[in-house]
Parts: structure tokens; sequence; C-alpha cells
């Protein structure tokens, strides 16, 4: 709540005396406690308004300022003020805290307090006033924490960096329930309050330290250090005049250890200095150790510990904890990044493992950590991408990397980048040192490979100007240069292109270099590779083609084309012929020029620089000019080869091009001269297509000259043969309609079959479009609806389903009643044998029970054997009385508000009971659809009503007990719900009970004292481990903590069962249950519209879950979700296996986590997160549910047109009970006079007695028994069949809703018999005599029907209608279609189809109606099935416990000398021998570690006590009396039974006689080995 200043002067403090009144001493107490919390509040507020004026944002209120402060996130930015070279924001962990509003604190959080102390220490406040870690994260103490802020603020002021705090003392108000909270609080602390006042008196001595006070304090830690006592040393040390720091109480043995050694160190040298040096000239701290050493030896001491403990730490493998041992500042190590804890942990456990003595001394872990936070800092840049955050950590000597090169350091820090990703693609979070260093011997690497290449450079271009083929290939195959595919034969051609090459770019004036490059000379070398090949190509298709020439092998010129040719594309396999012969004619022309002597010598150019030489005869290859040697003249050159293929190529192409088909085409496509030739052709066909007009013009000229002249030659033969003509046509078509004729009906002889389905189907597709036309049309026609109109008639299997339905609903309704009564009884025969065992009543007791269990289960059964009484078995004068009371509860069923009204009126106990009785009955316990929906707007109205009137929080539904939300439980746990939680649950829940392996138990308490309980029993002896401890005490244990990982394990796979059962069944929840939870969630949001959607959801999972199915899980006995046999249960492990998946369960449908109590549970914590998610998607779909009246389409109409009346099965006493309750709460349940309810009370006056209400003569007044048979008689059942008091009778003015049924039962008779297009059609058209005779006989059918069903009683107007003649009901139907028209109902001008569209209606709704009947059967029988088998699972648990009962009274007669202790009776027989009693001095039962101790008496004295144990005649009872030198004292009697009790619930010590304490386990073996000898 928000806190105001006070406007007047400073008012009292809270709890002050302003008056006389005399207080005493406690109130005064009570009042200075209060008064201490008030002040502390005060110091909250003052802290809370200067860190908001320092942080410029607002804090948590004032009451929550505490736990808003505890993950240090407003601390350290505190820190960040005053201290920003300090602490950044990037190191404040969680800034936004959407860490710490997620999931609650985390372990990190601690960072920012711990940097919030290490700022105050760099501004050097003193650190009296500081608190300890644990204080603020662990809640310790916080007031030390808001005492330290105060110190701060003020120490800030003088410093001038923050302003002063305010005073607020007695300035601000706060509420009684705000100061008792607190309180409450101050006290579970249980520390003392720190002075606020006295911060400036502390702050001031702590500043300016007293050199007298430090010279005497240094004094006393030197002679303490001389006497060698550690624990006189460390006082010294923590004295504050002696200004030392991190002195640890833990190390003082070692402090006094290294102190001692130095002093004498010190002594030795002083001693050796000054043995020449007089006394008077010596100074005293020449021998003893000045502050500076001693803080020097402590940080010494300091180091050592942390070292040592940084080595174990390392060991266990906790990243978490390694970083917090190497942050200690005693360890005097660099700073470590908390990002790099990991990679701390497994480098240094590395490097540990590599130590022969596995441990890592100070300096190696300096120049490690160096190393490695060096590292840590580059794998964060390259995260980052600061690669100017690379260079430096490069440059720094501290990362320890060799052969760093400052020149190179880019280069370095882009090939680490590079690195880091593929190392991350792969999975690895961090580079390690030698991968860094690696990384660096390879640019070194690559950067001198560069080097030699540019020397190698330069060599090539100098062999290239030289000119000299020779050098220019020595160079280029110098290693270091790395120049591809050299070839030594190619030098000349190398030193040609390479230097063509150069005097391009010397001619470029673009051109800045004027040497080439490596990669333009690899580029030059490749090239002329490329001429190379391109030359060996042209030489063998020159060689080949002209041999083929030469030895006239034609056909092996396109072989040699193929294999040669530089386009193969281009050679095509048609024009074979054509190739040699055009080669052939080129050649011969080519040899007629030749006059001169050929060689042998081939010569082309290449690119037309360079010439190519090749000798046929020696094979001889060069591209150097042949110094003799002729030319082979007569051959075709490579050029002229191709020149001649591309000439008869394109000459075949326009030849085919026209007519090609599309391959043929692609194939011209590809070659040489072919896109040029596409191109020509296109656009002759482009020209073509312009010119199509005058194309076709010819084309059909030419065609027409032809045609004309065949006609006419074919007209001139038929006029000279007309005669013939004919008759041959006459013949020839009689011919071809007889053969079609049989050939037809031939085909539908061999077809009948086919022809037969083909007719069926036309007639089915007509059928079904008429049934999509009646269903699906949004007006169906007249003519659709007299097709199908015969539905609506009732037949005989309609009223047998009606009577069948009726028949097992009053079943279910009498075996549910009867169930309830024989559970209540059975519970309460559970308790009387429970008494029995525990010897609190007799057997006769019991047994008295028993008798009339026997006898009301005797009554039940003839209850249930024979009929319920109707109105007619009673006496005729009440008919009048229970006529109203039917209307009555006609009235109540129908209008919910009555009833919801009355439930909030009676106290719980009353509710809960007429809910359970009269309630359920009313309805039926919602045996069919029409009572379920009524019920449902019931729990809604309820349930409404209760959270606008009763409900101020949301919560208020969680915490509390409401009452329609316990309603609407019972109910679906009941019999109808039943069935749905046992498919729900119960296999699961079977497979946990049968599971014997399965153990849970959470508990570390419990799980320790089994333990010990084990160990004990097995040895007989006491256990040395202590009986009573802690949760924390009892997790110190392996065996406790290992037990709880296996039962954690076991409990998180076996809920996860559990969960996926309830998850995956959603289809199963009851309706009902899930229309409340729709109607909870809307009614809680609509009054609390702030309310989140988690907020909703979690009270719907209240209800869903922890309400209707989480009671089943823990007890499936209790509510049949498992089939128990008579006298069988549950074990208590078993119970506890699903209490405990309850449990968690539980916890994750309210999202609330495991912390307090729970804590050792947090690991389960995720789980539970995840498990929510589960939970809330379910809880969501819950709820999306249809509207009652969609789900079984009901309207307040609906009870007119049922074919039977609502029936009721109740007792005469519920009646009465119920008349009663109504009339003692009439005037809130009716606030009006004129309610109809008012008028039916007043009608049935006064309550009835049970006598009056069955009239005069139903009791013989002499009967001796007559309140027993009134008793009797008021539990009789009788059945109402509820009417509503305003139906509708002949003569009476009929609403508008009435007449429509009236029209449309008329309208349905005449369109039965009388067709028609539409409906003023038939109205309008006579109906013909046999129309008339067929409707009076449907009308004698339909009454022969309703005579045969009883119970079924229509109107007498209905009947008296239902039997005038056609023409009389249209003209009735005439009147009234005028009557609704005037108010609006039908209307003429669209043909009264709305009259109609209600008639299709209402033959949809009878199809479903009769869909559902069945459904209902069938859920009725399956419901009285289970009913029957839980009345015969209770027979058998009668038949157990008559069984019981008979072997105790066996047992009571039975002579037996030895009895178990596990039979529990009250009496021995007589003659009994017994056995003698045993006796123990205190001393020896001390020994056996029975005895644990006696209060008020030493262990010397146990020798003078002794112990009388002896059996008495009951069974399991022991007394024991105690002796005191002889005398006896008190006596006591053990029960055995509540021994084993004891130990069942872990109880290990109890006292006996108020001062001796016993081991339980121990005294049981004691009693057992002693008294029953086991």
């Amino acid at each position: 709540m928000p806190h105001e200043e006070l406007p007047s002067l400073q008012r009292p403090r809270y709890g002050s005396i302003v008056d006389d009144e005399r207080l005493s001493a406690e109130e005064m107490d009570e009042r200075r406690r209060q008064n201490i919390a008030y002040e502390y509040l005060c110091h909250l507020e003052e802290a809370k308004r200067w860190m908001e004026v320092c942080l410029v944002e607002e804090l948590p209120p004032t009451t929550e300022l505490e736990e808003g402060l505890r993950n240090g996130v407003y601390l350290a930015k505190l820190a960040k003020f005053f201290a920003p070279k300090m602490v950044s924001e990037k190191k404040i962990y969680d800034v936004e805290q959407t860490r710490y509003k997620k999931s609650g604190l985390h372990f990190r959080h601690t960072d920012n307090t711990v940097q919030w102390l290490r700022a105050m220490e760099s501004i050097g406040l003193p650190k009296i006033f500081y608190p300890e870690t644990t204080d603020v994260y662990d809640r310790k103490n916080i007031p030390r924490m808001i005492y330290c802020i105060h110190a701060l603020s003020l120490y800030l002021f003088k410093l001038g960096i923050a302003p002063q705090i305010q005073d607020l003392l007695g300035k601000v108000d706060f509420t009684e329930e705000e100061i008792s909270n607190m309180r409450k609080e101050l006290d579970k602390y249980g520390i003392q309050m720190p002075s606020f006042s006295k911060i400036g008196g502390i702050l001031a001595n702590e500043l300016s330290v007293d050199e007298a006070a430090l010279h005497a304090a240094v004094i006393a830690i030197n002679e303490a250090i001389e006497k060698g006592v550690a624990e006189q040393t460390i006082v010294t040390l923590r004295n504050p005049n002696a200004v030392l720091t991190l002195v640890d109480d833990s190390l003082a043995q070692e402090y006094q250890k290294e102190l001692w050694e130095a002093k004498k160190n010190k002594e030795e040298n002083a001693r050796l200095k000054n043995s020449c040096i007089s006394e008077e000239e010596r100074d005293a701290y020449e021998e003893l150790l000045t502050q500076a050493e001693i803080q020097g030896n402590i940080n010494t001491v300091n180091r050592q510990a942390a070292v040592d403990h940084i080595n174990a730490v390392l060991l266990e493998g906790n990243p978490a904890n390694t970083l917090l041992a190497l942050k200690k500042p005693e360890a005097q190590l660099p700073a470590v990044y908390p990002f790099a804890a990991t990679m701390y942990q497994n480098e240094l456990f590395n490097l540990q493992k590599q130590n022969s003595m596995n441990y890592l001394a100070h300096e190696e872990l300096l120049i490690a950590l160096e190393m490695l936070s060096s590292v840590a800092l580059i794998n964060q840049a390259l995260e980052s991408n600061d690669l100017v955050s690379v260079q430096n950590q490069l440059r720094s000597s501290t990362i320890g990397v060799n052969n760093v090169d400052e020149a190179h350091v880019e280069r370095y820090a882009n090939a680490l980048l590079s690195l880091k990703l593929e190392a991350s693609s792969q999975g690895q979070d961090n580079l390690s040192w030698n991968e860094i260093q690696n990384c660096i011997d390879m640019i070194n690497t690559e950067i001198q490979e560069e080097n030699d290449r540019i020397v190698a450079l330069g060599y090539i271009n100098e062999a290239i100007d030289e000119g000299n083929p020779f050098r220019t290939l020595e160079t280029l195959m110098l290693p270091t240069a790395k120049i591809r595919d050299v070839e030594p034969d190619h030098a000349q051609h190398y030193q040609d292109v390479l230097y063509q090459a150069k005097s391009q770019k010397l001619m470029d004036p673009d051109s800045i270099s004027k040497v080439l490059w490596l990669d333009e000379i690899q580029k030059a070398i490749d090239e002329a590779n490329t001429h190379e090949s391109r030359a060996k190509q042209w030489l063998t298709l020159i060689i080949d083609v002209n041999k083929c020439l030469d030895g006239n092998k034609t056909n092996d010129i396109l072989t040699a084309l193929k294999s040669s040719a530089s386009n193969v594309q281009d050679v095509m396999p048609e024009c074979a012929d054509r190739y040699y012969t055009a080669l052939l004619r080129a050649k011969q022309s080519k040899s007629q020029t030749v006059t001169n002597e050929e060689g042998s010598w081939i010569k082309f150019n290449l690119q037309e620089k360079y010439d190519y030489y090749y000798n046929i005869d020696s094979q001889e290859r060069s591209w150097v000019a042949p110094q003799s040697g002729l030319p082979k003249e007569s051959w075709l050159t490579g050029k002229e080869i191709e020149d001649v293929i591309e000439e008869v190529t394109t000459t075949y192409i326009r030849q085919h091009m026209w007519s090609a088909p599309e391959d043929l085409l692609l194939r011209f496509q590809a070659t040489t001269s072919g896109p040029s030739l596409r191109e020509e052709f296109e656009a002759r066909k482009a020209f073509l297509g312009d010119q199509i007009g005058n194309v076709v013009k010819i084309q059909a000229y030419w065609k027409g000259q032809k045609q004309r002249k065949d006609y006419l030659s074919r007209q001139q033969v038929f006029l000279g043969n007309v005669d013939s003509v004919v008759k041959i046509q006459a013949w020839f078509r009689m011919a071809a309609a007889r053969k079609n004729y049989l050939s037809r009906l031939q085909y539908f002889k061999d077809h009948r079959n086919e022809i037969v389905k083909i007719q069926s189907l036309l007639r089915a597709s007509k059928a079904r479009d008429d049934y999509k036309a009646l269903v699906g049309s949004e007006n169906p026609p007249l003519t659709v609806i007299r097709k199908f109109v015969h539905l609506l008639e009732q037949s005989d299997l309609d009223f047998q389903e009606e009577l069948e339905v009726a028949r097992l609903r009053e079943e279910v309704v009498t075996k549910i009643r009867a169930n309830q009564q024989l559970e209540k009884d059975l519970n309460l025969m559970d308790i009387k044998i429970g008494l029995l065992v525990k010897n609190r009543i007799t057997v006769e007791d019991v047994i008295s029970h028993r008798k009339k269990l026997n006898k009301k289960k005797g009554e039940l059964e003839l209850l249930t054997s024979t009929d319920n009484k109707g109105i007619k078995s009673l006496s005729k004068e009440r008919r009048k009385t229970l006529e109203t009371y039917q209307q009555l509860f006609y009235l109540l069923q129908t209008n919910p508000l009555y009833l919801a009204k009355l439930i909030f009126q009676m106290p719980q106990n009353k509710s809960t009971k007429f809910m359970d009785t009269v309630i359920f009955t009313l309805y039926n316990y919602a045996s069919n659809q029409r009572e379920e929906y009524l019920l449902l707007k019931l729990f809604k109205a309820a349930l409404e009503e209760e959270i606008k009137s009763k409900v101020d929080q949301v919560q208020e539904i969680v915490t509390g007990n409401p009452t329609v939300i316990k309603m609407v439980v019972s109910f679906n746990r009941g019999a109808r719900g039943q069935n749905t939680l046992r498919q729900l649950l119960a296999p699961v829940v079977k497979e946990i009970i049968d599971d014997k392996t399965l153990i849970i138990n959470t508990n570390p308490v419990e799980v320790y004292k089994m333990w010990v309980n084990q160990l004990e029993t097995q040895t007989g002896e006491a256990s040395k481990l202590p009986y009573d401890v802690t949760t924390e005490q009892a997790l110190t244990y392996p065996e406790v903590k290992n037990k709880l990982d296996t039962s954690t394990e076991n409990l998180r796979r076996v809920t996860d069962k559990v969960l996926n059962s309830i998850i995956s069944s959603l289809d199963l929840l009851p309706y009902g249950l899930r229309y409340i939870a729709k109607v909870l969630k809307n009614s809680i949001h609509e009054k609390f519209p702030d309310a989140t959607e988690d907020e909703l959801l979690k009270i719907v999972g209240n209800l869903l879950y922890y309400r209707y199915m989480n009671p089943a899980i823990v007890a499936p006995d209790g509510f049949d979700i498992i089939d128990m046999t008579a006298g069988g249960q549950i074990n208590s492990d078993q119970r506890r296996n699903l209490g405990s998946v309850a449990k968690v369960l539980q916890h994750a449908a309210s999202n609330k986590l495991f912390e307090g109590e729970n804590e050792h549970l947090s690991s389960m914590n995720h789980y539970l997160s995840e498990t929510y998610q589960k939970f809330r998607k379910y809880f969501k779909e819950a709820c999306d549910v249809l509207e009652p009246e969609e789900k079984f389409n009901m309207d307040k109409y609906t009870d007119l047109v049922t074919v039977s009346k609502p029936v009721i099965y109740i007792s005469i006493e519920e009646i009465i009970s119920t008349h009663s309750l109504l009339l003692e709460h009439q005037d809130v349940i009716t606030a009006e006079k004129s309610d109809s309810l008012n008028e039916l009370l007043e009608t049935l006056g006064e309550v009835p007695t049970v006598e009056s209400f069955l009239g005069e003569g139903s009791i013989d007044p002499n009967d001796p028994n007559k309140q027993s048979t009134i008793s009797q008689l008021s539990k009789t059942e009788i059945s109402l069949s509820l009417t509503s008091k305003y139906d509708l009778g002949d003569g009476e003015s009929v609403d508008s809703r009435s007449l429509m049924i009236k029209t449309k039962k008329l309208i349905i008779d005449v369109i039965r018999n009388q067709p028609g297009i539409t409906l003023i059609e038939i109205l309008e058209t006579p109906a013909t005599k046999e129309q008339e005779e067929e409707h009076s006989q449907d009308m004698v059918n339909r009454a022969i029907i309703d005579s045969r069903t009883p119970g079924i009683k229509p109107e007498e107007a209905m009947i008296e209608e239902g039997h005038l003649p056609l023409e009389q009901k249209k003209r009735k139907i005439q009147r009234n279609l005028r009557t609704l028209e005037q108010t609006g109902h039908v209307s003429s001008k669209d043909k009264y189809q709305d009259l109609l569209n209600e008639i299709a209606k209402d033959i949809r709704n009878q199809r479903i109606h009769r869909t559902l009947r069945k459904a209902e059967l069938a859920k009725l029988q399956q419901t009285l099935n289970a009913l029957n088998e839980k009345a015969a699972f209770y027979e058998d648990q009668i038949n157990y416990y008559d069984t019981y009962i008979k072997t105790c009274l066996d047992n009571l007669k039975r002579t037996n000398t030895r009895r178990s202790i596990k039979l529990d009776v009250k009496e021995e027989p007589k003659g009994t021998k017994r056995v003698k009693p045993v006796r123990y001095t205190a001393t020896k039962l001390q020994e056996k570690g029975v005895l644990l101790g006696i209060d008020d008496l030493q262990t010397n004295q146990f020798k003078n006590v002794t112990f009388d144990i002896m059996a008495t005649e009951d069974v399991g009872i022991f007394d024991v009396s105690s002796k005191v030198l002889g005398m006896e004292m008190e006596k006591v009697q053990l029960n055995i039974q509540d021994l084993l009790q004891m130990q069942y619930e872990g109880v290990a010590v109890m006292k006996m006689f108020d001062k001796v304490k016993v081991n339980v386990n121990l005294l049981i073996y004691l009693l057992n080995k002693k008294f029953y000898g086991k």
C-alpha cells in the first residue's frame, strides 16, 4: 500500500502510551516489539526513497522491499551509481530481472551482491557495516543490509556523491497488519536490531585509526604468538585496532605456525644484526612483527588455503564452485570471468591431472589463469566480432602465445574469427590456447610462403624479359612459385604466350603494375596448355579425314569426323555421304592446285598468333618452324574440313527444317549455324503467318475445284438409278432398326441385375437429394416434407423405448439411493471395527450394528425389488394435494433460481444433505438429457449467485470450499461420473499399485527414520545415529540422498504416465463438469476483469484436477477406481506412491514450485513448469464446450412437444422436508407476492405430517409400533409425474406458440393424405372421397396405438381435433393461419414457408431424439450395471464383516495359552496361564539400548532403578511398574498396537512415566523376544 507522510507534526510512535493506563509486563513487551517493527519499517522507507533518488527508478513497495533486494540487482545498480568504473551494466546479472520474475532466485544473483560489496570496499567504506552475502541472498539478516545502506548513504553524502538520506521516523503511516507482519518477520531472524542512530559515530571512529591503539594491538599479537596458543592469537588478530583484514578463524593453527616462524626468523636476524649495538639504540620492531608483516603472513596463509581449496574444488568438477574459489581475494589470483567458468574447470583440471602430485601451486595457477583469461576474452571478443579487442589481447604478454608479429595482428584476428565460426558450427564452444597458437603458426607459415612466391615472381618476369624459353621454364618450375601443369616440352610456347601477355599489359594504359602476377602467369600457362590440346585435336581430324579420303573409306568418314571435330553437334549422321562427297571434291580441287613437290609437314595456325607444325612421317611436333622440309599442301587443313562440314550441315537443315519433328529441331538448334538458321526459319514463318488469308484462299480455290468435279460425276450416276437407290435405302434402314432393337432387348435381358441396381441407385439418389433438401435447405419445399412426414408418427418401438427408459431411470435412481445408504452404514461399521481393534468398544456393540446393517440390507432389497408407488396407490382424498406437489416440483425443476437461493439460505451441513437427497432426486441424478440440462442450469445459476455474493477475492475459490463446486464435484464423481473417472484413471492407477518394486518416499526425515529403524530391527542394537533430525541433517547422509534420488526418478516416470492418461482423455471428461468449468472461468473473469489468463486457468485446474481427480488418485479404493475384494486394502507404500504422484500433479496444476519445506525437491521444478504448460493447454481446451441448449437441443418449449411427462422418484419424507424448507425461506426465495411459487405454497398450506399426507386410515392409531411404522412409511418412495400448473386447456385463450404447435399437427395430418405443390393449393383444393377414407383410417390406427401405450395421455383438445374430417381440419388450419399471420408468426406472401420450415425442423429433431434415446438407453444400462457391481461389492463387504465378527466370537470362546499379538480381542478365556513378569534394571535396559535416559537422574544411579514388565489378560497389553531402591513408584500400561502405530509413523523415541525416554524400535524388539519368542 502507498504510505503518505502525515501533514501534521510528528505523531506518537506506534503503540506509545498516550493516556494514563497501566500495562502489564507482557503488554509492554508487546508494545516494545511493535515499536521496533514500526521503526524498522520507517528505516526501510528511508532506504527505499534514497535509492530511488540515486537510481532514478521506482523500487518495490516498502513491505516488499526486503524480498525485492535479495537478487542484488538494485544493489548492483547502486554500486554502478557510486563506482561506475568498477561496475558496469553488462556486469549486472539479470539486469532486467526477467530470469528472477520467471523462475525466482538463481545462485548467480549473488554476483550482484558481491559487486556491491566490492564497490563499497573500493570507495573506502569501513567493513564493519558490511553484511554477508548469505544475509541478503538467503534472507538471514536483511536488517544488517538496510543498516549498511544507511551507513553508505551517510558516507556518500560526506564525499559529495549522493544526497542525504531522509529521517522519516514518525512521518509515515503503516497499517496494523503491516506492522504485525514485520514484527513476525523480525522474530524469525532472531537477531538484535542494529542501532541506526549510532552510524555516524561508528563511521567517524572507523575512519581515524588511533596509532597508540594500533601499536598496543600489534604488541598483543606478538605476545600471543610467543605463547603459541592459536585460539588466543586469533582473538588478538580479530582486534579492530590491529586493522587486519581477511582473518579466517578456521585457519588459526596455520596463522600461529606461520607467524611464529616469521617472528623467530626476525628475532634471529635481529640478534645477528644487533650484536654490536646497545640496547638503547635498538628499535622494538626489530624483533617484533609489524602490522604489515602480520598482514603479509596472514595473506600468505590465506593464499595457501585458497590454493588448497581450489585444488579440491577442481576435483569435484563443478564449474560454478571452481569459479567462486578462483574469485576469492585470498587466493591473490588475477580476475576471472563467469562466462568462462567451464573452460577454467576443464583446463585447470587437465593441468592438475598432468602434474605428478595432482596439485597446482599458486605460481602455476597464476600463469594458467592469466593465459586462460586471455583466451576467454579472445573467445568472447570473437563471439561479438570485436576484432579490435582480439588484436589487443594478442598483443598482451599474459596470453603467452609465441611468434606473434605486430605487423600481422589484424590477419591473426581474422583467421581466428574464421576458426571460431568453424568450431561453433561443429558444436565447440571455445577455442583452446593450442588452437590459437596453431592458428598463429599457420598464418606465419602462409606469410612466409607468400614472401617466397613474390621472390619467385621476380625471377619469372626477368626470364620472360630475357626471351630465353629454357630460363623461363626453369623459373616456372621453382617450388616456391607453385605454378601448376607446367610441361617441359612446351617451353617455347610458354615463352611466347607469357611474352604476349606481358606485352599487352605494358601497352595497357590502365595497368598500374608492369609485371605479370602469379595469377596472370598461371592463366597464361593454362592458355598455352589449351592451345596444345586444341592442336592435337586438329591434327587427329586432319590426319583421319585425309586418310579416309585417300583410301576411299566412305564408311569411316563419320567416325573420323565425330571423334575429332571441335563441335560434334555440327556432324549429322544423316549427312555422312554428303560429307564424304563434299570433302572428296574439295580435296581433289586442292590437289589440282599443287604444282611443286610436297613434303610431310602439316602447318596450321591457332588464334591467328601461333603456328603449329607436325611431321606426318616422323610424328615430330613443334611450335617453331622446321629449318628444312616441305609442307603437305594436298591435304585439307582443319579449317577447310570444318568449313565443308558446316556448309553441308547448313544445307541439310534448310531442306528439312519445315518438316522436321521437335526432337530434330532441337538437334538443328545445337549446331553452330543452328541459331542463325532458326532465326531465318522463324522470319519465313512469320511472313507466311502475316499472309495466311491469301494462302487459305489459294488452297481453298484449288480444293474446291477438285471436289466440284468429283461431285458432278457422282450426281450423274445417282440420277440414272433413282429406283434402285430408294429400294436399297429402305431395305437397309429396316435391317438396321431390327438389329438395333433385338440387340438392345438382349442387352437388357443380359444385364437385368445391373438395371435393377441402377434403378435402385436412382431412387436412392432422389431420396438422398430430398433428404438433403429437408436437412440442408433453408426453405425445403412441401413435396419434400410430405415424403418424410411419416417420421413424426410414434411407432410401437418408440413407445417401448420410452417405457424402457423410464423403467431404467427408476431403477438407477433407486439403486443410487440404496448404495448411498449402504455406503454410509459400511463406513460406520469400519469405524466400529476400528474401535474394537483399539479395545474402545466391545464386540457386542459391533454385533449390534451388524444386525442393524443386515436389517437395512433386507429393507433395501425389498425396496429395490418392488415398484415405486404412484399417485394411484394413495388415498383419493390426497390426490389433489399430490397433483399440487407435482406442479411444485415441476416449477422447482424448471426454474433453477428457487433452488439456487434456497441452497445459500441453509447452513452448509444441511445444504449438503439437502443436495445429496432432494436436489439430485429432483433431477433423477441427471438420468436423461432433459434432467441433465436442467441440473446444469441449476448449477450455473447457483455458481453465478455464489460468486456474485460470496467471493471477494479470486483465490477464495481455491482456498475456500464453495458449496456449488462441492455439489458439482459430488455429482460428477457419483454414480453418473464414476465410470468416467474409472476409464480415465483405472489403468494407470492399477499399474502403479501392481508394481511391487515401486517405492516413492520424498520425505528425507521419513526415509532417514525408516533406514535407522531397519538397521536397529535387523541388528537388535541401538544405532549410534541421532533419532530426531531435521531435513537438512537427513540430507547429509549418502544413503538418504540415494534413496531420494531413486524416488524422484520413479516419481517423474510414474507421474508422466498419469499425466498422459489425463491429457489424452479430454473427451472422457463429463460434459457437465467441463461446462461448469467454463461458467466458473467466465464468471470469475466477469467479476474480476483484471485477473490474468493464468489465474483463471489455475482456478479451472483447481476444479478439474484438485477437486475432481486428485482424491481419486490418492484413494482409488474409496472412489471405486479400482476393484477391491472384501477386506482388501491398499498398503501404506502403495498409498504413499499415489499420494506423491498426486502431490506433484497438484503442484503442476497450480504452477507452484517446490520451495521452503520441499526445497529438497527443487530439482523437479523444471519438470513442474513443463507439466504446468501441458495442464494449461488441457484446462483451456476443457472449457471449450457448447452451451447446454446446443448440446442437448433444448429450449423452454421442449416440454410442450415431449411424448411422456417427466417423472421423479422421491420419498414422502423428502417431499415434506422440501415443503418445510420452502416455507421457512419463502420470503428470500420469492420476492414478489404474485410469484408462481407463492401461489402453489398457498394452495398446499401448512407442512403435512406423514399420517396426514397419506390420509386417514393409512396408519392404525392403536398400533403399538406406530412411530416405527410412520418412520418406515416416511421412507416410502413414490413416483411423481411432473406437470405445469399452467398447461393450456381446451376453450382457453391460447398463446401464439401453442397455436403454432396445434396448427402444425393439423397440417401434418392433412398433407399426409392430400398431395399438392404448395400449402395454399392443398388447403383450397377439395379432398376426394378416397383421401377422406384414407385419412379416417389413419386416425383410427393412431387411436389404437395410443390405447396400447399406458402412461401417455394427449390433451383432450388434441384428441378431438385429430378426429375431424379433412375438410374441417383444413378450415381450422386456415383460421389458425390467419390468426398467426396477424401476430406476425407466419406470412401468406411466402406461402407459409416459415410454418413448413418448423415442420421440417421437427422431423429432423425427431430423428435426433431417437438417436439420443438409444444412446441414453445404453448409458442407463451401463450405469445400472456399474451400480449393481458396486452393490455386489457392498454385499461382499457385509459378508466379510460377518465372517470377521464370527471369528471374534469364536476366539472369545477358545482356550489358548499363547496368543499372537496380531489377534485383537479384548478378553482372554478364564484359566489361561499367565506369563511370568520380566525384571530389568535401568542399567541393563540402557546397555540394550532400550532406555535412553531418565530426567533428573544421573547415570550412576540407574542401578537403583528396576522395571517389571508383565503381560496382562488382554492380549498385547503390558503393565510396566518402576521401583527405586525397592520402593514401587509408578505403574504404566503399554499397548503393543500403539507401539506398532508409533513405529509406522516414524516415532523413534517415547516417554514413560513422563520422564523415562525409551527407544520404540528396541522396546518392540524386547517384547517380541521375551513374550512371543520372536
